[in-house]
């Protein structure tokens, strides 16, 4: 069996054994460190110390220590047209399409909303588009400062409907009677009522458009006063 050599005998550790600690540099490469070196340490990453060492570095300031008025801000006071066009393309962000149609169902909630106020009110700025204008306000104010045969033709109409009900031939008789003359009046005091809005129609507004507004005025008159939208906003035999 070969012997070792004389420095086998003399040196504990062979040219490249390590010492027994993991993650150290053999014994036998260069000069030994004075202590293990670990691998973590070798190969560790460059970013992460210059992170670290500005992170240290870095001043710490007090966020909520007030700023000083006097002191400058770091950037100009933008112009006032900026600041509006800013202002504009934050409002005008794209939405989904979910996001605009409730949207668009809140605004449409509060138009009606409006709406029926305005109906109550008379508030000319949010009626519905046939009831603006002075000269549909005219033409309603006309029929509801006069007594129109046409407003009671519900309830008489349900007089009658009862009487032609009753297995009575006399009752039946009157009933067939009085429809044909709520008819007949109805009739004549529409046509009455039509010419005399016309002609008023055209001597306060010779200028604006009239078209419909003596229609409009007739339907009018066949609701009951108390039912009428826009209210009414003058009373029985006050001129409007």
């Amino acid at each position: 069996m070969p012997r070792c050599p004389g420095r086998c005998a003399t040196s504990p550790l062979s040219p490249l054994q390590t010492t027994g600690v993991a993650g150290s540099f053999p014994t036998g490469l260069g000069p030994t460190p004075p202590y293990p070196v670990p691998l973590g340490f070798v190969f560790r990453s460059r970013a992460k110390d210059e992170k670290a060492q500005s992170a240290v570095s870095a001043p710490v300031t007090d966020s909520k220590q007030p700023r000083d008025p006097q002191a400058p801000k770091g950037r100009p006071t933008p112009k006032r047209s900026v600041a509006q066009s800013q202002r504009r393309s934050v409002s005008n962000t794209p939405m989904t399409r979910k996001e605009a149609a409730k949207r668009q169902r809140e605004e449409r909630r509060t138009a009606l909303a409006k709406q029926r106020e305005a109906l109550a009110s008379g508030d000319e700025r949010y009626l519905p588009a046939r009831d603006k204008g002075p000269v549909r306000k005219y033409a309603r104010d006309f029929i509801d400062s006069r007594f129109n045969i046409a407003e009671y033709f519900l309830p008489m109409a349900v007089i009658i409907l009862v009487l032609s009900m009753i297995r009575v031939a006399s009752l039946q008789n009157i009933a067939l009677l009085l429809w044909l003359v709520v008819i007949v009046l109805i009739v004549l005091d529409s046509i009455v009522t039509g010419f005399r809005l016309k002609k008023r129609l055209a001597e306060r507004f010779p200028d604006d458009r009239r078209r419909g507004a003596v229609a409009y005025a007739l339907m009018r008159s066949l609701q009951m006063r108390r039912l009428r939208l826009p209210k009414p906003q003058v009373k029985r035999g006050e001129r409007p």
